[in-house]
């Protein structure tokens, strides 16, 4: 994999630390010369002795995955030092929640179409929000919230009693 680093450029690792790379060097397989600032992150938040120590005794087949996993954690590091990769998580677990929250509400609005039964209230939070293009807050792209493309008929007289008839009050 890093065989030709031996011959032409040291490793990353063997770099930026100003070192001769050696053809046994721990690093030379997972910090290729052409990614330099992968070893300097890793580096500056656990410190190439640390690394060196970890590479040595995880397998050699976990040995990749242990360095994507170390480059991934320093650079969230040095993004946000104070919780690094868990504030990504965080974030992304709270974005999954509120998505599973709109989808729900998007699938009750949907069952209660199907059913040709109109909602009654307002909107709730993550029903068809401003964020959408093209709509206002609370409104689909449509025009109103309340309307329909099949149930436009005009001579359904109860679609229209249940719509309230006046479809621009909230």
């Amino acid at each position: 994999m890093a065989s030709s680093s031996y011959s032409n450029a040291p490793c990353a690792a063997c770099k930026f630390l100003r070192r001769k790379c050696m053809p046994d060097c721990i690093f030379a397989p997972y910090f290729p010369p052409e990614e330099p600032q992968k070893f300097a992150n890793v580096h500056k938040i656990f410190g190439a002795s640390n690394v060196s120590k970890l590479l040595n005794e995880v397998l050699p087949h976990q040995r990749e995955d242990a360095v994507n996993s170390l480059a991934y954690e320093a650079e969230a590091r040095i993004k946000d030092p104070v919780y690094g990769c868990v504030g990504a998580i965080s974030v992304l677990q709270r974005h999954v929640l509120r998505l599973q929250k709109e989808l729900e509400a998007t699938n009750a609005d949907l069952m209660r179409y199907a059913c040709n039964e109109m909602p009654t209230s307002t909107p709730q939070f993550g029903r068809r929000m401003g964020t959408h293009e093209g709509g206002s807050f609370g409104q689909s792209t449509s025009g109103s919230y309340y309307s329909s493309p099949w149930n436009n008929d005009p001579s359904d007289q109860d679609s229209q009693d249940r719509a309230g008839g006046d479809h621009g009050n909230m």
